[in-house]
């Protein structure tokens, strides 16, 4: 294994000297300096991490807070996380993976332990109750989700508002004047997830201002489940020609179930997904689809933290990346009752 004296030899310098280098606590030369690099690249030197955190009073950890709880896509809550591994080694950072059910004390502990450079925290909550445990910690912290209130909280999502009015925006704009919102699991609204939220105040506020009539109902991921939200809307108003689906654990049992009810997408229903492009595509009818960009999130999340720890100001900042939308044929216009008469069967 390649040590610091290998890499002093090779550039002729002291041990001292490769540590300064690598530290940046002490002032070498650029040519020095050069040399002690070009050694480095050359023999493939990777530096120990419990010495590399003493020179640098970093740990080349980032902590990153996941949900697990029933209610969840696990799928994508791994493309998030896959998303930050590896933009963390980029920055030659490692991840630990802790889970939100640790609560304010496990934030604290990794605090405290000094074992991680900054935390990412996911499933952020309207309300979030974590706030003021995580404004104190003297470390940089970015949310993936928007708290009503972030304060000098760092924070990146996807615009959920925004694509809730996009979602029926399309469909409008395609004759529709009755639709219905399948949303999360009545667990995520009464936790007050904060996107669940977002998304489904766009969806009313668009729907309102266009004159649609929209209804919504939140569906566990269960098939039983998903039959009893159908029957309820499809009761309340039998005229429903567009669904929103907001809900990526029962795209594959809707399409299946809706074909039971002899409905075809998108000759008698549309049907427009909020997921990751991935799973609009992998569906017999692929999906008409605004993307959630996991692998984008997860990134800006490392890079907005990286800024952090290398800014003075520890500015904070909010961003939210706007909808994209992709028409993949699952839905379309509005057809007539005489239309669908004449339809062949």
């Amino acid at each position: 294994m390649v040590t610091i004296a290998d890499v002093a030899r090779a550039a002729g310098v002291s041990p001292s000297t490769v540590s300064y280098v690598l530290s940046g606590k002490r002032s070498i030369s650029e040519e020095t300096r050069r040399r002690v690099q070009r050694s480095i690249r050359k023999l493939g030197y990777h530096p120990n991490a419990g010495a590399r955190a003493l020179a640098s009073s970093r740990t080349n950890v980032l902590a990153l807070v996941i949900p697990l709880r029933t209610d969840l896509n696990v799928p994508v809550v791994m493309q998030f996380v896959a998303a930050t591994l590896t933009k963390a080694r980029a920055y030659d950072h490692d991840v630990l993976l802790m889970t939100k059910d640790e609560g304010p004390e496990g934030l604290r502990r990794i605090a405290a332990s000094s074992i991680a450079d900054a935390l990412i925290v996911m499933d952020v909550e309207a309300a979030e109750p974590r706030l003021s445990v995580l404004g104190a910690l003297r470390l940089p912290v970015v949310l993936i989700g928007v708290p009503d209130e972030p304060g000098e909280m760092t924070c990146v999502d996807l615009d959920f508002t925004a694509a809730g009015s996009a979602s029926v925006t399309h469909l409008a704009d395609l004759g529709h004047r009755d639709i219905a919102l399948i949303g999360p699991s009545p667990a995520v609204y009464k936790r007050g997830t904060s996107y669940a939220g977002r998304f489904l105040r766009g969806f009313r506020k668009t729907a309102a201002a266009r004159k649609i009539h929209a209804t919504s109902c939140p569906c566990s991921p269960s098939y039983d489940a998903l039959r009893e939200c159908l029957d309820e809307l499809f009761t309340s108003n039998p005229d429903v020609t567009g669904l929103v689906v907001h809900n990526e654990a029962i795209l594959g049992p809707l399409l299946s179930e809706l074909g039971r009810r002899g409905k075809q997408v998108p000759q008698d229903i549309s049907v427009l997904a909020v997921c990751p492009q991935d799973m609009a595509e992998a569906h017999a009818v692929p999906l008409t689809s605004i993307a959630i960009p996991a692998a984008e999130l997860g990134s800006l999340a490392v890079e907005m933290a990286m800024r952090q720890l290398d800014s003075e100001t520890g500015q904070s900042e909010v961003r939210l990346l706007s909808p994209k939308l992709t028409d993949r044929g699952s839905t379309g216009p509005v057809v007539s009752q005489r239309h669908k008469a004449d339809r062949p069967q």
